[in-house]
């Protein structure tokens, strides 16, 4: 029995503030999209524990 392959993928993303900043760690969320509806890559705002705010977060791979 063959599995239809689905348009709704996992997608890792990861702090662009932090990278910049040269401190040690980072910040990244695991999360799903549709392929169909959204091609491009992801961003948004998610909270940075290791800087206490909100920052952008990007897609990664």
């Amino acid at each position: 029995m063959a599995k239809a392959k689905g348009n709704r993928v996992q997608v890792i993303l990861e702090c662009t503030e932090m990278k910049n900043s040269g401190l040690p760690g980072t910040s990244r969320y695991i999360t799903t999209k549709n392929r169909k509806n959204t091609a491009e890559r992801l961003e948004l705002m998610k909270y940075n524990p290791i800087l206490r705010k909100m920052t952008l977060h990007k897609e990664i791979k």
